[in-house]
């Protein structure tokens, strides 16, 4: 709490979003109940920032599945699992950014990072813009926005897939020499891979970090520079979602995003100490453990 305290202090930008935070919690009509009802979120947040800021994946690998049993439709899971993460995945794109920038500045196995993000940022935009806006103009696309039902049983399927790609990427991590500029196959494959990551990322609110992180891993590039590419990926893919779910939706549930946006703040600080003090085998283990525990979880079966 004393570091948390000091954390706050010592930027003034950070100071003046607690104190925003707060004015928006008090400007409501009964914010004592608001608090009781909702101050919980503030964990699903730090614990949701905290695996997708350390591993790669998007917070609705956590979000998602809580949403499907609190009984929200399946636009307020979406939508709402946005929202969050727009709080935490910018939170946790610009730590990442800032400890490329500090620590790895000259590193070469972090060379690849920018030329990665200008690949996967505008196809998976568009992938996301294809899935939201594509089943108004082409009714052959309407399974994209599916039901609670198809919500559900798509990420099941999804993570099982997800946790199975993040084992097999396990043995790459030992690699010694690890790859340092993209070449013509990735110049290729980054856009494909986000673009159709977009796609899966509008539909579950999780998908291209994770698809893109594991990418990069299996052709081996450093797995810490993998993650904040996922990471900053991630930020950039969810800003653009979530315009659709205000504008068009209107699906946010704001009352739990005050709170799991602001956990969600937290929990991105803590990720990175979480990625520096685990191995990457060990972080990814118990990372695809959890996944796939989270599919099964998913499907009909249960």
């Amino acid at each position: 709490m004393n570091r948390l305290f000091q954390w706050v202090i010592q930027s003034p930008l950070k100071m003046l979003l607690v104190v925003l935070w707060v004015v928006v919690i008090f400007s409501q009509s009964a914010p004592l109940v608001l608090i009781a009802e909702n101050s919980l979120f503030s964990l699903l947040g730090i614990i949701g920032a905290i695996f997708a800021n350390a591993t790669g994946a998007g917070g609705g690998v956590v979000f998602v599945p809580f949403f499907n049993h609190l009984a929200f439709s399946s636009q307020s899971v979406v939508a709402t699992s946005f929202a969050i993460q727009c709080c935490g995945m910018t939170a946790g794109a610009i730590t990442w950014w800032r400890y490329k920038r500090c620590h790895h500045q000259t590193d070469s196995q972090w060379r690849a990072l920018p030329t990665s993000l200008m690949l996967s940022v505008p196809a998976s935009l568009c992938g996301v813009w294809f899935a939201q806006f594509g089943p108004e103009k082409f009714s052959v696309l309407s399974p994209l926005k599916g039901g609670i039902e198809q919500i559900h049983l798509g990420f099941g399927a999804f993570s099982i897939l997800l946790a199975v790609a993040i084992f097999a990427s396990i043995p790459f991590l030992k690699r010694v020499a690890l790859k340092q500029d993209a070449e013509q196959f990735d110049i290729v494959a980054l856009p494909v891979i986000s673009f159709f990551g977009g796609i899966v990322t509008a539909w579950l609110s999780v998908g291209v970090g994770e698809l893109v992180a594991v990418y990069l891993i299996i052709r081996g590039f450093n797995v810490t520079m993998a993650i904040a590419v996922a990471v900053i990926l991630s930020a950039f893919t969810v800003w653009g979602a979530v315009i659709y779910h205000v504008l068009v939706t209107q699906a946010v549930v704001w009352d739990v995003v005050i709170f799991a946006g602001a956990g969600a703040i937290i929990g991105c600080m803590l990720a990175k100490y979480v990625v520096l003090a685990f191995s990457p085998q060990k972080l990814k283990l118990f990372f695809g453990t959890w996944v796939l525990l989270l599919g099964v979880s998913g499907l009909p079966i249960f």
